[in-house]
């Protein structure tokens, strides 16, 4: 099987609905997910949930651990649960297939080697700046929409993933400013973009300036 194969078997699993919803809660968890909650979460039964989960689990889209969720060991503790959170890999279509991350690669390159990061990141911000979305819309369902998968985490607003994941490895100094410039731009005086990494997900965290 190609790449490409590999990659039309992945959207084909994500083909139904339920597996849809499952994934996507599970994806923007900020920790682990149970079986029971991802059922609860979505409105279908717990068996119909591990179901599609495993299903997800074999197409690689998501991965497994066991732990118990008592926190209790020894005889008399139960047995571990089964825990899901989103796979590291990245899966992606393009029909006809195209490389728009090689060019981005080559791109990231050469603003790296010309030393064009201010430049770059003036871009990003005034790019964000002027999204007619953030400038409409609320900020969390923007954020949401352009794949950031934001949480609360108290009062700071996370970003479960980096829609640069791939060129962030690659080129962190250069990606990562570009991303906090994007954010600063789209964020509006009520927010607060600064560059606070979360674990497995995006550099950047934001809080409302009132602190609410």
């Amino acid at each position: 099987m190609t790449a490409e194969d590999s990659a039309f078997a992945v959207v084909g699993v994500l083909g139904d609905p339920v597996r849809r919803r499952l994934y996507r809660h599970v994806a923007s968890a900020p920790g682990e997910v149970g079986r029971d909650a991802a059922a609860e979460a979505v409105g279908v039964s717990r068996s119909l949930a591990a179901h599609h989960l495993d299903k997800l689990v074999e197409a690689g889209l998501l991965e497994v651990s066991f732990r118990r969720l008592s926190g209790r060991a020894g005889p008399g503790a139960g047995r571990p649960a089964k825990l899901y959170r989103r796979a590291e890999g990245e899966h992606a279509v393009s029909v006809p297939p195209r490389s728009y991350d090689a060019a981005g690669r080559m791109l990231a390159e050469v603003v790296e080697k010309a030393g064009l990061d201010r430049e770059l990141q003036a871009a990003a911000r005034a790019a964000g700046a002027g999204d007619p979305d953030a400038a409409s819309g609320e900020l969390v369902d923007v954020l949401e929409s352009r794949g950031y998968q934001p949480f609360w985490d108290g009062g700071t607003l996370r970003l479960r993933n980096c829609p640069f994941h791939a060129l962030a490895d690659e080129f962190p100094a250069l990606v990562c400013g570009m991303n906090l410039a994007l954010l600063e731009g789209m964020a509006d005086e009520e927010w607060r973009a600064v560059m606070d990494p979360c674990p497995g997900g995006c550099c950047v965290s934001l809080s409302k300036n009132n602190g609410g």
